[in-house]
């Protein structure tokens, strides 16, 4: 029980830096109903950002990380507004690869700064860890599943009760009433934009925290896309879901598959969120929290 109950601590601490990600996923798909597949390497490069001004210009991490925070929502919001904004009216599959074409271009130059070697995050948790009678708990999983739900409850209340949220609400639900009721539907994209690339970044923080980062770590961001299939890719509380589950997913998978399953080989725990979303797909295509689109014939 005792292992059992680690391992599920462990997954939520890994699964809160995917919930980021993917309420990232989410935020510009209902905005646009464009899935981005820039984030992870917007993430990498929001990660790559904090090591580089913590390690090299001996930046307060904190501090660090609020400058990359700033720079990646900027970079989100010209993204939107050079490459993206043209685009508006075309379909959305050809956006969507444009979003690839992105990732490639932002993780190359990632690499460039990355360079062969890995390189310390330069947190300030590192592998310290509470001890919890029989437990543990590391600071950097605390750390995450704190800042998750500091976060998660300010876009709460920013989507609710303040003008932009609300008029992002309404574009995500009906773009033409919005644009006709005096939203500036653009303007909605581009704020959609900077907060994913503002989430990713934080995200990247703890994909790197008690570790290192390499040319690598924005594969780590992919695990967000079974996370919003899970929980449907037009649902806020759904990617948190979704997030926190493929991290328990994998943490049981690592911890017991060579035991129990251990003709699935070593190392399954990489491909085990994938297979929970082709399950999930089977079963329910939009998800367990995602809306069920209806189509007249």
């Amino acid at each position: 029980m005792t292992q059992l109950l680690q391992t599920l601590i462990s997954g939520l601490g890994q699964g809160a830096a995917y919930s980021l990600i993917a309420v990232g996923f989410v935020i510009i798909f209902k905005s646009t109903h464009v899935i981005s597949f820039a984030q992870p390497a917007l993430m990498a490069a929001g990660a790559t950002a904090v090591a580089l001004l913590t390690v090299q210009v001996g930046l307060n991490f904190y501090l660090a990380v609020l400058v990359a925070v700033v720079a990646a929502a900027i970079a989100g919001l010209g993204i939107e507004r050079a490459v993206l904004r043209p685009m508006v009216g075309k379909p959305v599959f050809i956006i969507a690869i444009i979003t690839l074409g992105l990732d490639v271009v932002i993780r190359v130059i990632t690499n460039r700064f990355i360079g062969a070697d890995v390189r310390p995050m330069g947190d300030p948790w590192g592998l310290e860890r509470w001890e919890l009678g029989a437990l543990t708990l590391q600071h950097r999983h605390a750390a995450a599943l704190i800042t998750t739900a500091a976060i998660l409850s300010a876009l709460y209340l920013f989507f609710r009760y303040s003008r932009i949220g609300l008029a992002m609400r309404a574009t995500a639900f009906d773009q033409e009433t919005s644009l006709a009721q005096g939203v500036n539907v653009g303007h909605m994209f581009g704020i959609s934009w900077a907060l994913a690339a503002a989430l990713a970044a934080v995200a990247g923080v703890f994909i790197g925290a008690g570790s290192t980062i390499d040319q690598q770590t924005w594969y780590v961001g992919l695990k967000a896309l079974p996370a919003i299939i899970l929980g449907g890719l037009d649902s806020i509380p759904g990617a948190v879901v979704g997030g926190l589950a493929v991290g328990v997913v994998e943490a049981l998978f690592a911890t017991y598959q060579s035991t129990y399953l251990p003709f699935l080989g070593s190392n399954f725990s990489i491909v085990a969120p994938y297979a929970l979303m082709l399950v999930v797909l089977l079963v329910r295509p939009y998800g367990l929290f995602g809306t069920p689109e209806i189509q007249r014939v």
